[in-house]
């Protein structure tokens, strides 16, 4: 819980009643009561630690788990931003030369800012559960914010995208366009199987008007 509130509140340290005030009434953790206890807890076992001047900073060693968590946190960023780049990044003269093929088929499928959001979508929320490349069929969950899973059924003989999250539903389904989830799905698929993800996007693309986008 230290961790987490010092992940959260980024100073080297601050004074006991600053903490008290930020555990309080801006994190809403504790009451005030519960608040100056979880310090004393935390001061007595050695999680934080009360300097000479009497501000209050973490441990050596939590210090230590906080700046792998950040250098983590850095990589993690730098990943989403070069992913977006490298979708964003290229014009007609790519078109023309077929460069990117991957890409220029997933971007026809997103409206504005979908890549976007599907990038920032942890990798660990998806499941593959088929992968066929014969029969070019594609199951998989999503864990979203529901308890259930979202479910996303893929099948070229049939020409069908089954999905359920409320955007594919309500929005996307209709105008047949990829969803976050959807935009996610093929982009962790790439990793695994880059020739059946081109060729499902190129299979959707080049006669979208006889795909039915499901819930």
């Amino acid at each position: 819980m230290v961790l987490h509130i010092w992940k959260i509140i980024e100073l080297p340290s601050l004074s006991r009643d600053d903490l008290s005030h930020k555990i309080t009434f801006e994190l809403f953790l504790f009451s005030p009561k519960e608040a100056k206890e979880f310090m004393n807890i935390a001061i007595h076992k050695g999680y934080l630690i009360i300097e000479s001047d009497g501000q209050i900073k973490i441990s050596e060693s939590l210090a230590l788990e906080l700046n792998k968590w950040h250098e983590k946190r850095k990589i993690n960023i730098s990943k989403k931003i070069k992913d977006v780049n490298d979708l964003n990044e290229f014009g007609d003269d790519s078109k023309k030369n077929g460069i990117n093929k991957f890409k220029i088929l997933l971007k026809a499928l997103l409206d504005k800012g979908t890549i976007n959001r599907a990038v920032a979508e942890s990798d660990s929320a998806y499941k593959f559960r088929i992968i066929d490349s014969g029969q070019k069929i594609i199951k998989a969950e999503v864990q979203g914010s529901q308890k259930i899973p979202y479910n996303i059924d893929i099948n070229i003989s049939e020409k069908v995208i089954k999905h359920n999250c409320h955007d594919f539903r309500t929005k996307r389904a209709v105008n047949k366009k990829f969803c976050k989830h959807l935009a996610k799905l093929f982009l962790l698929l790439k990793i695994k199987n880059a020739d059946l993800a081109s060729y499902i996007l190129e299979s959707i693309t080049k006669d979208i008007n006889n795909w039915n986008f499901l819930a």
